[in-house]
């Protein structure tokens, strides 16, 4: 930037701010904020108006004040450099910087939650076939998933400083863009604050049986209150179990096709123990998955064979299907786990008490409930796509909602 154009740049950033325009406090930070400003030719006057003009247009929230303290820093430092230098003006403007200071420090006291003394971390247990995917690999690749697609822009975090000036209806100004999900801090929690369930292949669940991933296929007759697993064969469909052949049209609306692809992510290494030696390495895990699917009425059951243990008197599990499932045409069936379920094999509680960390613990298999959105047909989740979270909670027991005390 020449001279000339710093100098036209900082005429047209000052008839903003006289305009009161909306854009005026993201593209004069950005301006002080260059590397280069300091060798701009501008003048300490004309620095000292855009710190100053920039310092008041910043939004009154205690988030800004870090923000609106440098501008002010730095137009204090260059006051006693201008023309209209004045004890009392350099006086105001101290003031000014201690109230935002001291403003800012309350803001600091206030958000800082104190440890609580004595607090019982809650631990828990996993039993998975494949560790190292689910409680690592798959975490890293969840938050590279929600960074990639709700990452800000540099501009819109500019942005989110400003907001006391008059609006008007400017779509088409990118200047002034920042009202994207990922600035939205609960949003967000809900992505980065879970522990996520991913699978390391696609998953496609279909009401036709056209285009199903080359894995393997498996079918069922699922409407509310009922649903059955069937197989093809011969040009018909028949049981899943015994085989008997049904008068059922493929085109039937009850019909779901759940397909699966071989492996897409290529540090997944396991292998289930029990798969055949003709199947392909590629193959093994996704056929396991896929073996174990099962139904709840409309919903489609994907099992991962992961068995959590927590102690149920102080915390309960809740299993919530991924905030971006609708994105891909599916809803996900939501679960809080309390306790051990009751419907379990008796093997299966004698377990409970075989070794001594399981004492006082339940436990919980974690299911992917599935289900297609009202008026699709087809979806499909891509492998390393966040599908549900999981987020323990206190028991019902462990707090109590009080009114405030008058």
């Amino acid at each position: 930037m020449t001279a000339e154009e710093a100098r036209a740049y900082y005429n047209y950033l000052m008839t903003l701010c006289i305009r009161r325009e909306e854009s005026f406090g993201p593209l004069a930070l950005t301006f002080l904020r260059d590397p280069r400003f300091d060798h701009y030719p501008l003048t300490p006057e004309e620095r000292f108006n855009l710190y100053m003009a920039t310092s008041e247009v910043f939004a009154p929230e205690p988030k800004r004040y870090t923000a609106r303290l440098e501008c002010l820093n730095k137009a204090h430092d260059l006051l006693s450099q201008t023309t209209f230098f004045d004890p009392a003006f350099a006086r105001q403007l101290q003031y000014d910087i201690r109230k935002t200071s001291a403003d800012l420090e309350i803001y600091n006291q206030a958000m800082k939650v104190p440890r609580p003394q004595g607090l019982t971390v809650q631990r828990l247990t996993v039993e998975t076939e494949a560790p190292e995917y689910f409680l690592d690999l798959a975490q890293q690749r969840a938050a590279a998933y929600y960074q990639k697609k709700y990452r800000m822009p540099t501009e819109s975090k500019t942005a989110q400083h400003f907001g006391g000036t008059p609006k008007k209806f400017e779509p088409e100004n990118p200047t002034i863009h920042k009202e994207f999900p990922g600035a939205c801090a609960p949003f967000m929690a809900a992505r980065t604050n879970a522990f996520h369930f991913l699978l390391p292949f696609d998953l496609k669940i279909s009401r036709t049986p056209e285009e199903p991933l080359e894995a393997g296929i498996r079918i069922f007759y699922a409407k509310i209150g009922y649903s059955y697993p069937l197989r093809y064969e011969m040009g018909r469909l028949c049981g899943y179990q015994d085989g008997q052949m049904l008068d059922i049209a493929l085109d039937d609306p009850n019909l779901f096709f759940v397909s699966v692809s071989p492996l897409r992510e290529s540090s997944f290494r396991f292998i289930p123990p029990d798969t055949a030696p003709d199947v392909p390495a590629e193959l093994a895990y996704p056929l396991s998955v896929l073996n174990t699917v099962g139904s709840l009425g409309p919903f489609i059951q994907v099992s991962c064979k992961f068995k959590v243990w927590f102690d149920a008197s102080a915390v309960s599990l809740l299993i919530q299907g991924a905030p971006d499932l609708a994105e891909y045409g599916l809803q996900g069936a939501s679960g809080l786990m309390t306790r051990s379920y009751a419907s379990d094999r008796v093997e299966a509680y004698a377990e409970s008490s075989r070794h001594p960390w399981q004492e006082g613990l339940s436990y919980n298999f974690v299911n992917l409930h599935l289900g297609l959105l009202p008026g699709i047909q087809s979806a499909v989740i891509p492998f390393n796509t966040p599908i549900f979270s999981l987020y323990p909670v206190l028991s019902r027991h462990a707090y109590s909602l009080e009114p405030k005390p008058e």
